[in-house]
């Protein structure tokens, strides 16, 4: 007999996910697909309607508006100030979300979602400052225009040939609770554009020769219909998931790999359009390779914001190491179930002894039942022949002059042992090993592929010259030396190749063996730990030792004034300027508010320290500060940076039920 009875634990989950959203605010969006089809118009009508309602309404931020309906909208509804920052010879106006913490309305206007804020604002975007009156109970009505969608971005640019610099994340559009579509027809917006309704004539006279053509306009429409039905779709199925406790999932699973290319944002975006179009899990990979773990520069920057922009748009990041980038992939595919392959056209030339023309290919050949899609674009040819010659010529500062002499000091001792080998009397092809064994070193001291190129063909060189007839020239009088050239040059180039793979391999074994043996001696030492303060010095220390940058933990709210515990990485490290008064501040906001600040993050940025709170589920056990210099953790050091301080936060929430139960 089928037994019908609800889960009592899933019953459980859903009463605590009514609870959570009963406390938070809800969002609704007025959504267009221009300027000027009247979004604030009527949020500010919508805002009216409430009030009459008899809800608390607070006019946060509207965009100034010279459209007089828009003003006269403004009248009867109570203005917040706004925060005014010194930009160079102006002053910017933002919204201040600390003023309207404090005022509380049940509900705030907030215009243009999509906007960036000054430097001086808490966070850089103004949809975080919506996320954080969400979070306070706060309903918040705004605006914002299909262009400034994340997923949508290039080919919104495609239809306009204007790439829109200002974006939201796709999850900020899809959890609002509502999503209310303000339309006009095209035509009917370019007269309003003519009479002077939405920009001055001047702009109005440039927009419409560029953004605002009836073509783009249209376009755009249609693309704003279907992602209003989507969303509303979503919501549909996420109350259907509610109600029925069933989680709809097709079984898709479409990964995307993650590079260093300047057009793989636009690989991610279309890659995270699919996945939602199919309503499959989502993975972004990136493969790490021996002798590439310090990237720098630009390429780390874009790396960076590549993943970043990935886990925004939904996808689960995930770092695999190897040299071999097309079958670390391909064996990810196979063991985590993956069913579509999303990647950038490559441009790669066939090489010497290599198969398969690109990596495309390669991946086929080893998936050849997997669906994989390639995204093409013109600027990835340009940018794979320059990051080849990047590699072949990459010269590491200070290692060029060292480098240069070792290779001339070995090849110099490698001709002396070859004149002592022909004195003993020798062959000739006992003087060749001699001179293959001399590339092999020199791959093996020194930094740089360049350097095997160099030594192989100076060891021909010098073979040719010293011990060929006529001696002292390069001439030969023999042409079969000229294969025995060939071969010794390609001999020497190889094993060195492949020496140089071993010692990379060697080293990234070493340096994730070690910070592996920190993970499991950090988890070692917690389950030996009893006390707050003991735990919070265990874990700070591991940190240090990992991270090797200066670290300090506060065990409570620091707006109480504590002073937090402080663990320098040496003793005239300026760990001093984690102390002061505006750092307090950033540890203070990420202890109430349960997320990451300060550098390299979009909260407070301007902060010399990144801080993290140390959490389960919704209790804060304290907040860890870590002293960046302008530097930035890398994606492998901070997933054992979490991975630490979950284990922290489960030795805090343990030894908290003890003090429970004495």
């Amino acid at each position: 007999m089928t037994d019908y009875r609800p889960d009592p634990d899933r019953l459980l989950e859903q009463v605590k996910d009514e609870e959570k959203r009963e406390k938070t605010g809800k969002l609704k969006i007025f959504f267009g697909y221009a300027a000027g089809v009247g979004k604030t118009y009527a949020m500010l009508e919508a805002a009216h309607q409430a009030a009459e309602t008899g809800i608390d309404v607070v006019a946060g931020y509207i965009e100034p508006h010279a459209r007089p309906e828009t003003v006269a909208l403004l009248g009867g509804l109570e203005s917040l100030p706004v925060m005014e920052i010194p930009y160079k010879t102006i002053i910017l106006k933002e919204f201040d979300l600390d003023g309207a913490l404090t005022r509380r309305p049940q509900l705030i206007l907030v215009d243009e979602l999509a906007h960036t804020n000054a430097q001086g604002c808490r966070h850089t975007k103004r949809y975080q400052d919506i996320q954080e009156l969400l979070k306070a109970g706060i309903d918040v009505y705004t605006t914002v225009n299909v262009q400034h969608l994340e997923s949508l971005n290039d080919i919104v640019a495609s239809i306009t040939g204007i790439a829109v610099q200002e974006r939201i994340p796709d999850f900020v559009f899809d959890e609002a609770e509502q999503v209310e579509l303000v339309d006009i027809e095209p035509r009917e917006l370019l007269e309003r554009l003519r009479e002077g309704k939405v920009y001055q004539p001047q702009q109005a006279g440039i927009a419409m020769d560029h953004f605002f053509t009836i073509d783009n306009l249209t376009a755009l429409r249609e693309i704003a219909l279907r992602r209003t039905a989507d969303h509303v779709n979503r919501v549909t199925e996420r109350n259907r998931e509610q109600n029925h406790g069933s989680e709809y999932y097709t079984g898709e699973h479409i990964m995307v790999c993650l590079s260093t290319s300047p057009s793989n944002a636009k690989v991610i975006r279309a890659a995270a359009r699919m996945a939602a179009a199919f309503k499959a899990r989502f993975t972004a990979v990136h493969v790490e390779i021996p002798g590439k773990e310090t990237m720098k520069g630009d390429d780390a920057l874009r790396l960076r914001m590549n993943r970043k922009l990935a886990e925004q748009l939904g996808a689960k990041s995930v770092t695999l190491y190897g040299g071999d980038i097309t079958r670390q992939i391909a064996e990810y595919a196979r063991i985590s179930g993956v069913s579509k392959i999303v990647l950038g056209r490559s441009y790669s030339k066939k090489r010497l002894f290599q198969r398969t023309v690109n990596f495309a290919d390669q991946l086929t050949a080893l998936l050849p039942k997997l669906e994989i899609y390639l995204i093409p674009d013109a600027y990835t040819k340009l940018y794979t022949g320059k990051r080849r010659m990047d590699r072949i010529f990459e010269i590491r500062g200070t290692n060029f002059l060292w480098d240069m002499l070792v290779t001339v000091w070995i090849l110099g001792m490698s001709t002396m042992m070859a004149f002592g080998f022909r004195t003993l009397g020798f062959d000739e092809s006992n003087i060749v090993t001699v001179y293959i064994l001399g590339v092999l070193l020199t791959a093996l001291i020194t930094e740089n592929q360049i350097y095997n190129l160099l030594a192989s063909a100076l060891s021909v060189c010098c073979f040719n010259l010293f011990f060929i007839a006529p001696y002292n020239s390069l001439r030969v009088n023999d042409p079969g030396y000229l294969i025995t050239f060939l071969i010794m040059f390609i001999a020497g180039f190889i094993t060195s190749s492949l020496a140089r793979k071993v010692k990379t391999y060697g080293k990234q074994a070493v340096r994730k063996a070690w910070r592996m043996e920190v993970l499991l001696d950090t988890s070692r030492k917690l389950q030996m730990t009893y006390g707050k303060r003991e735990i919070a010095d265990t874990v700070s220390r591991q940190l240090v030792k990992l991270l090797d940058k200066d670290v300090v933990y506060y065990p409570e709210d620091p707006e109480g004034g504590i002073m937090p515990y402080m663990y320098p990485r040496e003793k005239d490290s300026c760990i001093d300027r984690l102390l002061k008064r505006d750092e307090a501040a950033v540890a203070s906001w990420t202890y109430k508010n349960r997320k990451h600040a300060g550098a390299t993050t979009g909260t407070l940025p301007g902060a010399k320290g990144l801080y993290l709170a140390v959490r389960s589920q919704n209790t804060v056990y304290g907040v860890v500060g870590i002293d960046l210099e302008g530097d930035y953790i890398p994606a492998f050091e901070e997933s054992l940076l979490n991975a630490i301080l979950n284990e922290a936060a489960l030795a805090l929430e343990k030894e908290k039920h003890t003090e429970m139960k004495r």
